[in-house]
């Protein structure tokens, strides 16, 4: 993994006694090994089955299970029950990997402890939770202005997927699809948090990311779900906008409609 350690490499256990070569799969990648691209894998597109990361990186799937057995032993990923949207179908759902705290950090060259310690001395000394609050937005105010030229850049319909390719620049392996079961909406996800550890105690970094995406959108954002809470992926929702329809045709006669503050949908949430 670049610029992280490396995961470690254990060899395959066979009848009790472990493997000194490597399977040719391990072998073809070079100083990647497949261990590791199966959980950067997960990191890039958040909890996946079997056959998502089969496909993806083009194994069989149980070549795909073996690594999985491995990433689990050594704590790296979790089986979870897939979360499922709307109606359950018959069966039970498909079992899921994601990476655990641990997995996670095998990505991070971790200043966790620094960066708490720096944000508790700011709230002990410098104005409590509104001073927290205040750094966080200060903190984002740089990255923000990169992400709006990406933002504005876009055309409207494509203004989410840009601003989550814009954030996996920075590290945050973003994606944008659909909503499931949400018709006009779409999901902004981050698969990824470089600073997850420090927001499970300072959660004003969250929200004061959540706030920047509502001002770069231009509409009202939801967030659903964030790894530092527990989650696997951080997941945004984000309605869409409808395109203007044609003027309604007024009937001669018929006075002027004005502008009425108490008519106007400002403030409302689109969701």
């Amino acid at each position: 993994m670049s610029g992280s350690r490396e995961l470690r490499n254990n060899g395959v256990v066979k009848n009790g006694t472990r493997s000194t070569e490597p399977p040719q799969e391990e072998l073809a990648t070079g100083e990647r090994s497949t261990r590791n691209r199966v959980a950067r894998s997960i990191l890039d597109h958040g909890p996946s089955t079997v056959a998502d990361l089969a496909g993806r990186l083009g194994l069989t799937q149980a070549a795909v299970r073996r690594h999985l057995d491995a990433l689990v032993a050594d704590d790296v990923v979790e089986a979870r029950e897939q979360r499922v949207y709307g109606a359950r179908t018959r069966g039970r759902p498909a079992k899921v990997f994601a990476l655990t705290d641990c997995g996670r950090d095998a990505f991070d060259q971790s200043y966790d402890k620094l960066a708490v310690d720096a944000l508790r001395w700011i709230e002990r000394n410098a104005g409590g939770q509104a001073a927290v609050v205040a750094f966080a937005r200060a903190r984002l105010a740089a990255q923000a202005e990169v992400y709006r030229k990406a933002v504005d850049a876009a055309a409207p319909e494509e203004r989410t997927e840009a601003l989550a390719k814009a954030l996996s620049v920075d590290g945050y392996a973003a994606t944008a699809r659909s909503a499931p079961g949400r018709a006009n909406g779409e999901q902004l996800c981050q698969h990824h948090c470089p600073v997850a550890h420090v927001a499970e105690q300072y959660p004003q970094l969250c929200e004061a990311e959540t706030e920047v995406f509502s001002q770069l959108l231009g509409t009202h954002v939801q967030r659903l779900a964030t790894i530092a809470h527990g989650d696997g992926v951080c997941t945004t929702f984000i309605p869409r906008s409808e395109p203007p329809g044609p003027p309604a045709a007024q009937s001669p006669g018929t006075p002027q409609t004005t502008n009425n503050p108490s008519a106007s949908t400002a403030g409302r949430n689109p969701a």
